[in-house]
């Protein structure tokens, strides 16, 4: 069975305190989808993610902020990683642990270091049907 792509949201605009003007391309979040984009082409091609730049994850106080998503499966949002090649590495093998999960829920002890103490939310899968067991809402 072919595992579906990870998609790996990154915000490009996150910045550190410390980077109070700086062009687009310098900012954290720019450099750390550039250490991503490098870790995979290292790998080969061998990780079935996809690497999705976005403009802002609205996490802006625990950058450099990333998601996990996928068709099916919880998505995930973590924040407070460094934008080096380091930290590129230890997201792919933890997006490749949220590829291989049917439900996308990592079992805690198995996430890198980074993934344990950077969760900023999870939600649940988006429904393939709507349900018809919510109150109607208030007027």
């Amino acid at each position: 069975m072919a595992v579906e792509a990870t998609s790996i949201h990154i915000c490009v605009t996150c910045r550190s305190a410390s980077e109070l003007v700086e062009p687009a391309a310098e900012r954290a979040g720019a450099r750390l989808h550039g250490a991503l984009r490098r870790a995979l082409a290292r790998r080969g091609g061998r990780d079935p993610v996809e690497l999705l730049p976005v403009e802002c994850l609205s996490v802006c106080k625990r950058p450099c902020t990333i998601g996990f998503a996928a068709r099916g499966k919880w998505t995930y949002v973590y924040g407070d990683f460094a934008p080096d090649d380091p930290t590129a590495e230890a997201i792919l093998d933890a997006a490749s642990l949220y590829a291989a999960a049917p439900d996308g829920l990592i079992p805690w002890k198995q996430r890198p270091d980074a993934l344990k103490k950077g969760v900023v939310a999870r939600f649940p899968p988006f429904p393939s049907s709507p349900s018809h067991d919510l109150p109607e809402a208030a007027e």
